[in-house]
């Protein structure tokens, strides 16, 4: 991962923890790929792929958090709660993180990105 894609990392946390959330691991990995926050909140644990773009990209940092992406998530996070039970809601969300000339602009955190059945 580059250097503005580790900070917007950072942000992102910050900015969630701000907000009252409590990190409970960052680039969690399994063998089916890497979640980038573990945080909690409430009755929710959250497993939050944090996404960076231009201010100028044609589509949203979302959008790149596509089905395949979504799967590995979802199987890492499995593998997670078998490691570290818990009473709470899993809940999966998307925190864009918008930079231009490398410096980040603006975060926006989409709880409940998508849906697992």
């Amino acid at each position: 991962m580059n250097q503005l894609g580790m900070a917007g990392e950072i942000k992102a946390c910050e900015y969630l923890q701000k907000r009252r959330y409590k990190l409970l691991c960052s680039n969690y990995k399994s063998r089916f790929g890497e979640i980038d926050l573990v945080m909690s909140r409430g009755k929710y644990i959250c497993f939050i792929e944090v996404k960076m773009r231009s201010v100028n990209s044609i589509a949203a940092p979302r959008e790149f958090v596509d089905e395949s992406k979504q799967q590995k998530i979802v199987k890492s996070a499995l593998m997670y709660l078998q490691q570290y039970p818990t009473e709470l809601q899993p809940r999966f969300d998307v925190v864009e993180v918008y930079s231009k000339n490398g410096e980040i602009k603006s975060i926006k955190h989409l709880e409940n990105a998508y849906q697992v059945f």
